[in-house]
């Protein structure tokens, strides 16, 4: 049985390669492509893990992790983030829910790993 996974990212086509290589594992995938809308999604889908884009319209994914990190509800939630932009590495390592850090164009076998120890440790 797979787990609930949201994916946040504004590119069509990443989130249309990650929904479909994620559901053929078994997952169960929703798609946000805004950062404003991101919160109430989680509250309301309540998944396993959270797929983080950094470049998002509306609010940007360092903003995001921040939120979800300072909210009794969410704080405990794995996080993945992808990004094109390596420097934003460092942003979020002051979050204890990254559990991964993965820079554009990923690996799918690193982005499979990640998720793995990410609900591993959940």
């Amino acid at each position: 049985m797979g787990n609930k996974i949201l994916i946040v990212d504004d590119d069509p086509e990443i989130s249309s390669l990650l929904q479909y290589s994620l559901e053929g594992q078994g997952h169960t995938i929703k798609i946000c492509d805004n950062g404003r809308e991101v919160i109430d999604v989680l509250r309301a889908y309540k998944p396993e893990l959270l797929i983080l884009d950094v470049m998002l319209p509306g609010i940007d994914g360092y903003s995001l992790a921040s939120q979800i990190s300072d909210d009794g509800d969410l704080k405990e939630m794995p996080i993945i983030v992808l990004s094109a932009l390596e420097p934003s590495r460092t942003m979020f390592q002051r979050f204890s829910q990254v559990s991964a850090f993965l820079t554009k164009p990923f690996n799918a076998d690193d982005l499979s790993e990640a998720i793995k120890n990410a609900l591993a440790k959940k």
